[in-house]
Protein backbone atom coordinates (compact mmCIF):
# COMPACT_ATOMS: atom_id res chain seq x y z
CA UNK A 1 0.00 0.00 0.00
CA UNK A 2 1.21 3.18 -0.91
CA UNK A 3 2.17 5.83 1.69
CA UNK A 4 -0.15 8.97 2.30
CA UNK A 5 1.00 12.02 0.66
CA UNK A 6 -0.20 15.17 1.66
CA UNK A 7 -0.69 17.76 -0.76
CA UNK A 8 2.48 19.03 -1.33
CA UNK A 9 3.66 15.88 -1.88
CA UNK A 10 5.76 15.51 1.19
CA UNK A 11 4.91 12.17 3.20
CA UNK A 12 3.26 12.38 6.38
CA UNK A 13 4.92 11.15 9.70
CA UNK A 14 3.48 12.89 12.16
CA UNK A 15 2.40 9.69 14.21
CA UNK A 16 5.86 9.42 15.17
CA UNK A 17 6.16 12.55 17.00
CA UNK A 18 4.12 14.75 18.25
CA UNK A 19 1.18 16.16 16.17
CA UNK A 20 2.45 19.14 14.51
CA UNK A 21 -0.81 21.06 14.96
CA UNK A 22 -0.06 20.83 19.14
CA UNK A 23 3.62 21.80 18.80
CA UNK A 24 2.28 25.06 17.04
CA UNK A 25 -0.09 25.51 19.48
CA UNK A 26 2.17 25.51 22.01
CA UNK A 27 4.08 28.78 20.99
CA UNK A 28 4.41 31.18 17.83
CA UNK A 29 8.05 30.00 17.81
CA UNK A 30 7.09 26.54 17.15
CA UNK A 31 4.94 27.22 14.51
CA UNK A 32 7.96 30.03 12.71
CA UNK A 33 9.96 27.07 12.78
CA UNK A 34 7.64 24.33 11.00
CA UNK A 35 7.77 25.43 7.22
CA UNK A 36 4.15 23.65 7.40
CA UNK A 37 3.16 25.95 10.19
CA UNK A 38 4.54 28.83 8.32
CA UNK A 39 1.74 28.05 5.48
CA UNK A 40 -0.89 27.91 7.60
CA UNK A 41 -0.34 31.11 9.09
CA UNK A 42 0.22 32.62 6.05
CA UNK A 43 -2.68 31.45 4.55
CA UNK A 44 -4.92 32.89 7.47
CA UNK A 45 -2.94 36.31 7.15
CA UNK A 46 -3.81 36.74 4.07
CA UNK A 47 -7.47 36.25 4.93
CA UNK A 48 -6.46 38.58 7.59
CA UNK A 49 -4.83 40.84 5.06
CA UNK A 50 -1.49 41.08 7.70
CA UNK A 51 0.71 38.22 5.33
CA UNK A 52 2.99 41.14 5.11
CA UNK A 53 4.00 40.25 8.98
CA UNK A 54 5.28 36.91 8.78
CA UNK A 55 6.97 37.48 5.41
CA UNK A 56 8.88 40.21 7.19
CA UNK A 57 9.57 38.28 10.01
CA UNK A 58 11.21 35.32 7.42
CA UNK A 59 12.62 37.83 5.90
CA UNK A 60 14.59 39.24 8.88
CA UNK A 61 15.50 35.69 9.76
CA UNK A 62 17.39 34.61 6.64
CA UNK A 63 18.76 38.33 6.56
CA UNK A 64 20.21 37.48 9.73
CA UNK A 65 21.97 34.64 8.71
CA UNK A 66 23.65 36.35 5.65
CA UNK A 67 27.33 36.91 6.16
CA UNK A 68 28.45 38.25 2.78
CA UNK A 69 28.23 42.07 3.12
CA UNK A 70 27.23 43.06 -0.26
CA UNK A 71 24.22 40.56 -0.54
CA UNK A 72 23.61 42.02 3.41
CA UNK A 73 23.26 45.03 1.62
CA UNK A 74 21.15 44.09 -0.88
CA UNK A 75 18.36 42.04 1.60
CA UNK A 76 18.25 45.23 3.69
CA UNK A 77 17.62 47.35 1.13
CA UNK A 78 15.14 44.49 -0.59
CA UNK A 79 13.26 44.75 3.48
CA UNK A 80 13.44 48.37 3.58
CA UNK A 81 11.65 48.72 0.00
CA UNK A 82 9.33 45.41 0.60
CA UNK A 83 8.07 46.44 4.33
CA UNK A 84 9.30 49.57 5.73
CA UNK A 85 9.55 52.56 3.34
CA UNK A 86 6.13 54.74 3.15
CA UNK A 87 6.02 53.47 -0.36
CA UNK A 88 6.46 50.25 0.67
CA UNK A 89 4.14 47.09 -1.34
CA UNK A 90 3.72 45.25 1.87
CA UNK A 91 4.14 47.80 4.93
CA UNK A 92 3.88 46.46 8.43
CA UNK A 93 2.82 48.63 10.77
CA UNK A 94 5.98 49.15 13.54
CA UNK A 95 6.77 51.68 16.11
CA UNK A 96 9.01 54.41 15.26
CA UNK A 97 8.65 53.74 11.53
CA UNK A 98 8.54 57.38 10.42
CA UNK A 99 12.07 57.61 11.84
CA UNK A 100 13.20 54.76 9.91
CA UNK A 101 14.76 56.29 6.41
CA UNK A 102 17.44 54.73 3.91
CA UNK A 103 20.36 56.20 5.76
CA UNK A 104 20.50 52.77 8.05
CA UNK A 105 21.10 50.84 4.77
CA UNK A 106 24.19 51.86 4.45
CA UNK A 107 25.91 50.17 7.42
CA UNK A 108 23.33 46.69 7.42
CA UNK A 109 24.35 44.84 10.17
CA UNK A 110 23.27 41.83 11.31
CA UNK A 111 20.54 42.51 13.73
CA UNK A 112 19.86 45.87 12.40
CA UNK A 113 16.12 45.05 12.11
CA UNK A 114 15.58 42.89 15.53
CA UNK A 115 13.84 45.79 17.31
CA UNK A 116 11.39 45.92 14.63
CA UNK A 117 10.61 42.14 14.15
CA UNK A 118 10.19 41.46 17.62
CA UNK A 119 7.46 43.94 17.39
CA UNK A 120 6.24 42.31 14.43
CA UNK A 121 6.54 38.95 16.46
CA UNK A 122 4.74 40.40 19.60
CA UNK A 123 1.90 41.47 17.16
CA UNK A 124 1.95 38.35 15.56
CA UNK A 125 1.92 36.70 18.59
CA UNK A 126 -1.06 38.28 20.39
CA UNK A 127 -3.11 39.13 17.71
CA UNK A 128 -3.55 37.01 15.29
CA UNK A 129 -1.59 33.84 16.34
CA UNK A 130 -4.15 33.38 18.94
CA UNK A 131 -6.72 33.87 16.24
CA UNK A 132 -5.18 31.49 14.09
CA UNK A 133 -5.55 28.63 16.90
CA UNK A 134 -9.28 29.42 16.63
CA UNK A 135 -9.52 29.69 13.03
CA UNK A 136 -11.64 26.73 10.99
CA UNK A 137 -7.58 26.77 8.70
CA UNK A 138 -5.81 25.36 11.74
CA UNK A 139 -8.69 23.43 13.21
CA UNK A 140 -9.52 21.80 10.31
CA UNK A 141 -5.58 20.98 10.12
CA UNK A 142 -5.63 19.58 13.43
CA UNK A 143 -9.05 17.15 12.68
CA UNK A 144 -6.65 15.92 9.60
CA UNK A 145 -3.97 15.03 11.84
CA UNK A 146 -6.31 13.10 13.83
CA UNK A 147 -8.21 11.28 11.94
CA UNK A 148 -4.89 10.80 9.33
CA UNK A 149 -3.83 8.99 12.66
CA UNK A 150 -6.45 6.86 13.57
CA UNK A 151 -6.05 5.32 9.66
CA UNK A 152 -2.51 4.85 9.91
CA UNK A 153 -3.15 2.39 12.68
CA UNK A 154 -5.92 0.78 10.92
CA UNK A 155 -3.92 0.39 8.25
CA UNK A 156 -0.75 -1.39 10.37
CA UNK A 157 -3.14 -3.56 11.72
CA UNK A 158 -4.32 -4.64 8.22
CA UNK A 159 -0.97 -5.13 6.77
CA UNK A 160 0.13 -7.19 10.11
CA UNK A 161 -3.40 -9.00 9.24
CA UNK A 162 -2.26 -9.90 5.58
CA UNK A 163 1.93 -10.92 6.14
CA UNK A 164 0.42 -13.58 8.38
CA UNK A 165 -2.52 -14.92 6.62
CA UNK A 166 0.06 -14.53 3.25
CA UNK A 167 2.43 -17.36 4.42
Amino acid sequence: MAHIHDSDGSSSSSHQNPKSTAKWAASLENLLEDPEGVKRFREFLKKEFSEENVLFWLACEDFKKTEDKKQMQEKAKEIYMTFLSSKASSQVNVEGQSRLNEKILEEPHPLMFQKLQDQIFNLMKYDSYSRFLKSDLFLKHKRTEEEDEDSTDAQTAAKRASRIYNT
